[in-house]
């Protein structure tokens, strides 16, 4: 009789942030097998508790809320990292987890970061250095490539059009809302410019996911040249700019300090064979609707595939005598309460969050690679960063040629409007 080897223990997670995007992690969470999320640790001693207080009420822990980010990195429980803190202190946070490794305070072994890698090209390949000098796994938090619907309509393409009429040439992506929860995404130097930073780093990877020949790396694609363009459509103008600063507070001044609030991308790329392709992407913090809106199609001589995240099979109509408080308890960035709503029924799932995390748990407790890396988080980085060049320019950019390592897009340099 043949012994099958013991499976590796289960993952203990240490969170870094205990923000939207960390709770939106932990709610995927309930459906992930083999890990526990055993730390957190955020500035707020208020949320860190809260957030831990969730994760131990969904019996997910035992987890503990630790008061410096010291404690959490030396926890003896705490095998791999979750990096969701604020984008301006990413690479801060990336060096101190660099440095208790190689001194050998942590016995962390991977880590996983969400999007962006970096505000800037040069964030982005320090925080790749980094993770590779201190020997640890790493992956790049990229949800939208993990969507079911993406997973299994590029799995029907692949193998059942692909073969009799030739691999896809275009990839369209767009993802819209009516704007961030927290004050750091609207302040370009703190959040690294406005939604073409924020959002187009889904669009640009899910297109380039879906282009790519199943099994084969994301550099089996050559990315040429990109053009962007970039709108201030709706928050710099006076009664919404006064919206957000009543919201926020002073620091979010987008009359004076502006992001923008639009952006469109074109990007061409070669396949393994020379052959061209591209793709083509929207993003906006300026869409009223009933809430987050992804759009996503792919493309080829016979075939097409779409998917929207608001045309779900479940939906609801509530009438204008039923009124109730505001909230998003039917689909994320929810704008309306009453009328014909659609309802993601399970959004963790649906955008991709439960099978992102279910696969880096695994590649993590395996020791193999995830399809996601710090690697691709560069290339996602540099594709923006041509695009801010090519919108600040009005020129096409050849990413070969382009001088991007110190660029550092318009909306994070210094305040755009006279103090």
């Amino acid at each position: 009789m043949t012994t099958r080897p013991s499976p590796p223990p289960s993952l203990r997670i240490g969170f870094i942030g205990s923000g939207f995007i960390a709770r939106f992690h932990l709610k995927s969470f309930d459906n992930v097998r083999n890990a526990a999320i055993s730390g957190v640790y955020s500035p707020t001693p208020a949320k860190r508790a809260a957030f831990a207080d969730a994760a131990n009420d969904m019996e997910l822990g035992p987890c503990t809320a630790h008061a410096s980010l010291e404690a959490l990195l030396t926890a003896p429980d705490v095998d791999a990292i979750w990096l969701l803190a604020p984008n301006d202190t990413r690479l801060e946070t990336m060096r101190a987890i660099h440095a208790a490794v190689k001194s050998g305070l942590s016995n962390i072994r991977a880590i996983a970061c969400e999007k962006p890698l970096g505000r800037n090209l040069a964030e982005a390949r320090e925080m790749l250095q980094l993770v590779e000098d201190a020997g640890l796994s790493h992956g790049y938090l990229e949800n939208q490539v993990f969507a079911a619907a993406v997973e299994r309509g590029k799995d029907v393409i692949w193998r059942r059009a692909v073969p009799a009429a030739g691999r896809p040439y275009l990839a369209r992506a767009a993802e819209e809302h009516s704007g961030p929860h927290e004050a750091w995404f609207w302040q370009g130097d703190r959040q690294g410019g406005g939604v073409m930073s924020d959002m187009m780093c889904h669009s640009v990877e899910v297109g380039r996911f879906l282009l790519t020949r199943p099994g084969a790396p994301r550099s089996s694609l050559k990315v040429k040249s990109v053009q962007g363009s970039i709108g201030y459509l709706k928050w710099s103008r006076a009664q919404h700019a006064a919206k957000l600063r009543a919201e926020y507070g002073a620091s979010v001044d987008l009359l004076r300090h502006p992001v923008e609030d639009f952006a469109r991308a074109t990007i061409t790329l070669e396949d393994e064979d020379g052959a061209p392709l591209v793709i083509e992407a929207s993003t906006s913090w300026a869409y009223v609707g009933a809430g987050l809106r992804i759009d996503l199609s792919l493309l080829g001589s016979e075939y097409a595939m779409e998917f929207s995240s608001l045309n779900p099979a479940l939906k609801v109509f509530l009438s204008r005598q039923i009124q109730g408080g505001e909230g998003e308890d039917l689909v994320e960035k929810q704008n309306a309460e009453q009328g014909l709503m659609p309802i993601v029924e399970d959004e963790a799932g649906t955008y991709g969050y439960t099978a992102e995390n279910r696969h880096m748990v695994e590649c993590f407790r395996h020791g193999r690679t995830p399809i996601e890396t710090f690697e691709d988080g560069v290339e996602v980085v540099r594709m923006v960063m041509g695009l801010y060049l090519s919108a600040e320019t009005g020129r096409t950019v050849d990413l070969d040629s382009a001088d991007l390592e110190s660029y550092v897009p318009g909306p994070a340099r210094l305040p755009m409007a006279a103090e």
